[in-house]
């Protein structure tokens, strides 16, 4: 319990130092040291696959990425305290909406203390895609999440090619996503 209220409180504190939406650049590691950073994203190679993961699902099933091999995913690690994410859910039920099942996203919630809040705040915005309970081992495989909203957009053969630190208009989804079909 004490850890899981330290990692509150350090997600809080790094939202807040970060801006919790601010335009860092979140490098994404690369098996050959070929990503490089462009305005506020990280071009990754083809060789970093995106970390497997097997995740609590809100919904009580059990949420793998390894299901969706085949096509684009968006991870978006968020909470629903966090204002910047709060934000950024429109965009994504609207993606959800222009892409159906060509695009999968997955929202990785890391609402610990607020977890009992996460379903309740689905229904009510209106979420339509995948929402999954974040545990230590998905924001270690993933980089070490700092700050939230951070989303990863994977390509149909699993591998990692843009990352955003902060929230992204919704174009930048629209056009890279339509590139990756």
């Amino acid at each position: 319990m004490r850890l899981k209220i330290l990692a509150s409180i350090f997600l809080f504190t790094a939202a807040t130092i970060v801006g919790c939406g601010g335009k860092n650049v979140k490098e994404v590691p690369s098996n050959d040291n070929t990503s490089t950073a462009t305005n506020n994203t990280t071009t990754v190679d083809n060789s970093n696959k995106a970390p497997n993961f097997s995740l609590a699902s809100t919904d009580g099933n059990t949420l793998k990425l390894s299901d969706f091999r085949g096509k684009v995913v968006i991870i978006d690690f968020w909470a629903t305290w966090c204002p910047p994410c709060r934000k950024g859910i429109p965009d994504l039920i609207q993606l959800k909406k222009d892409f159906k099942d060509k695009l999968v996203i997955i929202g990785v919630s890391v609402d610990s203390d607020t977890k009992k809040d996460v379903v309740p705040f689905i229904k009510k915005m209106g979420i339509n895609y995948h929402v999954a309970y974040a545990d230590n081992n998905i924001t270690q495989a993933y980089g070490g999440v700092q700050a939230i909203p951070t989303s990863f957009v994977i390509d149909k053969d699993g591998n990692i090619v843009k990352s955003f630190v902060g929230l992204q208009d919704i174009s930048t989804y629209q056009s890279l996503v339509t590139t990756l079909l």
